[in-house]
Formats: structure tokens, C-alpha cells, sequence
């Protein structure tokens, strides 16, 4: 069922306690249950499972929930052990976990979506459950009443979801790349902001509400910040992944941002340091270094009887340059890249070795990582993915021993 990974000294990397293994399926989600040793996990096999730590150190399944149709999403909220779980059918159903995690009982099944539900946020407060799915839509639905209070809909699956408690801002990640921010109301809602800046579907996103941060991860193997509380949309572009960002989690009180994607790697970046905002790609007829034309600048070609080249842009200064002034690679992570991208010669002339210097350490979790969430406080990490397989990480050597002050999330 789970194999216990004895721990190894203190080391820079994430350290593997143990390995989960039991669904049939992809592993949707997965959450530590916070003060407990224990896992409760989500499956396209339809099962929910509530996981255990025992005497001997393996995780067994305490209870086991078989759906009417694949889990795809999931939320838990410990103070009142209440779990949703959304299913490919459209459906979110609700249950209730004993004190002892032996227990689980069904409490109502809600009408949420006419499709895979994608992501589901609980609000106690409201008494609200916000979910949305690839009927293109976000929905709120009283829990009291089981009753739909509101849908707003979009042009693209929606794939992921964030919610600020004190303001009902709901964040509402999209295939197409675009961030909607919305001000979710008892009957309705009104469109504050859309955010574009990723290349690629958003795969994930994190509210920081302290600092008042929009986190997000896509298909373009980046990462955006975006600044939502008073710089005017300021946003920083994060590059180290080598595929789609499946998952964030930031914690503030270490201002360290920790992002998962599906070939398995996780990176922590440094937060805490000042960055600098990547430029805005100018557009031009010819290069803005040696002014040789472009390739459909016909007139300049013509009259200079000269043939146009192929476009490029540096990553440091964003003029628009060919290939023969820009034929040098660097890193520059201060500007978020921790890849070698290209920059003009000029910029890379003023890039200092100092400046190579990376802001980010990457680890490699070995196996497919779909989804990813931490007990801050504890300093652990559950990754989960499609090889079925659920691990439990010993994050502390990574990102320091201060988390265990006692900060939690929502």
C-alpha cells in the first residue's frame, strides 16, 4: 500500500518520507491533513481515500469512497472536517469526516457544472462552494440550501480557481491564458480585470493575500507574478521549468514561491530578493541595432537592395534585434530567467557573472506531478500525478526550518 523512505541527514533537497501507492488511476489531488499523519487523495479510478500514518511508519487507507464517477478535484477544510469533491460528470459532492479520519459520511451532491469539474474552493464564511469546469464557467452554490446562486461564464475551459475570503474576489484561470478577476456577489457577480500575459492554457494559480500576489503556472512552462495590490498590475516572469506548471504554493513567511510541473520537476524561488520586471517586446521594421530591414520591410529592402532578416527580441531590453546582434545566450535571474535566453551583445556585455548567479534552487520529484499542496507549518509536501503514485516530502531542507513558527494558509 505505501512504503515507508527512511529519512537521510539534512541535505539541500526535498527529502522523500514516503511513497503512497494504491489508486487504479491518475491522482487528481492530494492533501496533508493538518496536526494528523495522514493523506486524503482523489483518483480518476472514482475512489476518495483518507490515508493514515500507522505504528509502523506506512500509510493505509482508513476509508475508501467509490464515486459514480471520476474525481477530478477536491477541497478540504479542516476545522470542519468537511470534504468536496468535483467529478468528471459535473458534480461536486459533500461528506463529512469523523474526528478520528475512520468515518466518512455523505452530506449532498451539488449541480455545479455540466462537465469535468477542474477546481473547487470552500468558503465557510459564505457557506459557499466555488468551483469551475470545462463547461467554460464558474459557479457558486449555497451549501445550506444546495442551491445555485450564480454562474459566469467564459470563451475557454476554465481550469483553475483562487478566492480572497475578506473581499469574494474570485481568481478564474482559463485554457486560452487568460486570468478573469471577478467580484463574486449572493446572485451575481461583475468582471473587475482580465490578466494576459502567459503564452500558453493557465494550469494553476495562488492567492497570496497578505501581500495581496497572483501566483500563476501554464502550458508556456512559466510563471507570472502578478502584483494585484498597488503597483498597478506590476508583473515578474519566472522561467525554470522544463514543462507545464502544474501547481504553486507560495509561503509568505519565507517568501519562497514552490512550483511543480509534469515531468516532475519543483523549484523554489526566491521572493526576497529585489527583481526586475521584464520588458515589453518593441515591434520594428528593422533591427534597432544595425537597422538592416526585417524580411517584410520590402521597401527598405528594395532601396537598399539588401535581403530582410528574421525578427528576434532580447529578454533584457526587449528591442527588437536579428540574429547577428543577438547571437549570445545568459542567464538573468533577476529577471526571472534561470534558463540562458537571448539577449543582444550590448546587454550581454553589461550582464556581470554575479548576475548569472541563480535566484531559484530545482529538485527532481521523479514521477509525473499533476498536483502539489504543502502543511506550511509542518514543512511538507504531497505531490501526486497519472503514475498513481503519492509522495510525502520533508520540504525544510529546502526552504528552512522557520516555517515550523506556526504559519498556516486558509
Amino acid at each position: 500500500m505505501a512504503a515507508e523512505i527512511h529519512s537521510r541527514p539534512q541535505s539541500s533537497r526535498p527529502v522523500l518520507l514516503s511513497k503512497i501507492e494504491g489508486h487504479q488511476d491518475a491522482v487528481t489531488a492530494a492533501q496533508l491533513i493538518p496536526k494528523e499523519d495522514g493523506v486524503i487523495t482523489a483518483s480518476e479510478d472514482r475512489t476518495i481515500r483518507v490515508w493514515l500514518k500507522r505504528d509502523s511508519g506506512q500509510y493505509w487507507p482508513s476509508i475508501y469512497h467509490t464515486m459514480a464517477s471520476p474525481c477530478s478535484a477536491m477541497a478540504y477544510h479542516h476545522d470542519s472536517r468537511r470534504i468536496f469533491v468535483g467529478q468528471d460528470n459535473g458534480a461536486v459532492m459533500e461528506f463529512h469526516i469523523s474526528e478520528d479520519f475512520n468515518k466518512m459520511n455523505f452530506i449532498k451532491t451539488y449541480p455545479a457544472h455540466q462537465n469535468r469539474v477542474s477546481a473547487i474552493i470552500f468558503s465557510l464564511a459564505a457557506e459557499w462552494v466555488i468551483s469551475t469546469g470545462h463547461d467554460k464557467c464558474v459557479s457558486w452554490m449555497c451549501t445550506r440550501s444546495g442551491n445555485m446562486l450564480g454562474k459566469h461564464f467564459f470563451t475557454s475551459w476554465a481550469s483553475c480557481l483562487q478566492y480572497d475570503f475578506d473581499t469574494q474576489y474570485a481568481f478564474v484561470g482559463d485554457y486560452s491564458g487568460q486570468i478573469t478577476l471577478l467580484k463574486l456577489e449572493q446572485n451575481t457577480c461583475s468582471v473587475i480585470t482580465t490578466l494576459k500575459g502567459h503564452e500558453g492554457g493557465i494550469a494553476c494559480l495562488w492567492w497570496e493575500p497578505i501581500q495581496r500576489l497572483l501566483f500563476s503556472g501554464a502550458s508556456d512552462n512559466s510563471i507570472i507574478m502578478w502584483d494585484i495590490g498597488g503597483r498597478k498590475g506590476r508583473t515578474l516572469l519566472l522561467q525554470g521549468h522544463h514543462d507545464r506548471v502544474q501547481s504553486l504554493c507560495y509561503l509568505q513567511l519565507t517568501r519562497q514561491l514552490v512550483s511543480c510541473s509534469s515531468d516532475g520537476g519543483i523549484a523554489v524561488w526566491n521572493m526576497d530578493v529585489s527583481r526586475e520586471e521584464a520588458p515589453q517586446w518593441l515591434e520594428s521594421d528593422s533591427c534597432q541595432k544595425c537597422e538592416q530591414p526585417f524580411f517584410w520591410n520590402i521597401k527598405q529592402m528594395w532601396d537598399t537592395k539588401t535581403l530582410g532578416l528574421r525578427q528576434h527580441h532580447c529578454r533584457k531590453c526587449g528591442q527588437a534585434v536579428c540574429g547577428k546582434c543577438s547571437s549570445k545566450r545568459s542567464s538573468y535571474p533577476v529577471m526571472g530567467f534561470e534558463f540562458q535566453v537571448r539577449v543582444c551583445d550590448s546587454c550581454y556585455d553589461s550582464i556581470k557573472d554575479e548576475d548569472r548567479t541563480s535566484l531559484a534552487t530545482f529538485h527532481e520529484g521523479k514521477h509525473n506531478i499533476s498536483h502539489m499542496s504543502m502543511d506550511v507549518a509542518r514543512g511538507l509536501m504531497v505531490t501526486c500525478g497519472t503514475d498513481r503514485v503519492v509522495k510525502i516530502w520533508d520540504m525544510t531542507p529546502v526552504v528552512g526550518c522557520s516555517l515550523a513558527t506556526g504559519f498556516s494558509p486558509h
